[in-house]
């Protein structure tokens, strides 16, 4: 069985450049699969192998304190979803390019719901505070068609910088409801909220590991279908398991 991780952190990183040269070096000799982006806000990885090597790679790459916390959300697959290894240096851990998205600029995170919170709001149909409950998919068009939950407000977008305006027509309308934005692994929503709030948005929370924390915390509650990943898996179902196989999206994402 191979090991697959999803894992992102926002932390300063000074060095990416010479860091993206360490980390190429060390997965490669660890015969690691997938994609890393290492930027100044902090690192994006999907990964695959073998688990005793891509467990020994995490556990290396923790011993440096700035990645201490980087947590890993797993899952499993009887194939190698990756063709090759893939480490990209770029500007930012997912393109947003807007000012007070990231938690290191803000200077702390959007508030979080923890899964089983939220599948409890979603079987009682509000928040504690008996607020009605929206939960905004942050993501494109592409990967809603393969899943999203149950009454979500979805949004006609192909890129992550199209959210702002196609979401405008519908933040009136959103001003007396607990908003939970929700992404594949927590990044989109993580930095959309932080700028909503920002924003004037101060009724918005993020998921907290996103949906692939949210299956591996609570299955599927009020979940439809499955969810997109970005490689040969297509999409995994709320047990974690890869529902198609197929050619996988270009660009990373979480």
């Amino acid at each position: 069985m191979i090991l697959n991780i999803a894992a992102y952190l926002f932390v300063p990183i000074e060095d990416a450049d010479a860091l993206a040269q360490r980390l190429r070096e060390r997965a490669e000799a660890d015969g690691l699969r997938g994609t890393m982006l290492v930027t100044p806000e902090g690192l994006n990885l999907f990964l695959a192998a073998n688990e005793a090597p891509l467990r020994a790679f995490l556990a290396w790459l923790r011993e440096d304190p700035r990645f201490a916390a980087l947590h890993a959300k797993e899952s499993w697959s009887e194939a190698m979803p990756f063709a090759r290894l893939k480490v990209k240096r770029k500007a930012e851990i997912i393109t947003f390019r807007r000012e007070q998205a990231s938690p290191l600029k803000a200077g702390e995170r959007a508030p979080v719901v923890a899964p089983k919170t939220l599948a409890r709001w979603i079987e009682q149909g509000h928040d504690d505070a008996g607020r009605r409950l929206v939960l905004l998919d942050t993501r494109n068009r592409q990967e809603i068609a393969y899943g999203t939950f149950a009454g979500a407000l979805t949004l006609p977008i192909d890129r992550f910088t199209d959210l702002p305006a196609a979401l405008a027509p519908h933040r009136e309308s959103l001003r007396d409801a607990t908003v939970v934005s929700f992404c594949t692994g927590g990044i989109r929503c993580e930095k959309a909220a932080l700028w909503l709030r920002e924003d004037g948005m101060d009724n918005v929370l993020q998921l907290d590991d996103g949906i692939l924390g949210y299956f591996e915390a609570v299955g599927g509650v009020g979940y439809d279908g499955g969810c997109f990943v970005f490689d040969e898996r297509v999409a995994l179902d709320s047990r974690l398991q890869p529902m198609a196989d197929g050619a996988a999206a270009g660009q990373i994402g979480a």
